[in-house]
């Protein structure tokens, strides 16, 4: 199954950033630690705003830092999602 969308998640790189394990960032924001590590691996398929507000408030960030769409170019010379 390929994907359907470009959006990549830098999860990984603001936890890196925070000091942050997964587990703890699970434990603030109210979700599992599977939902979590679905998130930082960039496999979610879909974010509820409550999430994403929750992710903001605990990583102290927008979501801009969170997500990004590259454009064409850059999807097609990296396939791999930036965690």
């Amino acid at each position: 199954m390929t994907d359907d969308h470009r959006v990549r998640v830098h999860l990984g790189t603001l936890l890196d950033e925070r000091g942050m394990t997964l587990t703890e960032f699970a434990d603030r924001i109210g979700i599992t630690l599977a939902n979590a590590s679905i998130l930082k691996n960039g496999r979610a398929r879909a974010i509820r705003f409550s999430t994403l507000t929750a992710i903001c408030d605990v990583l102290e960030c927008q979501p801009g830092d969170l997500l990004r769409v590259p454009r064409n170019q850059e999807s097609a010379s990296d396939p791999t999602p930036e965690v």
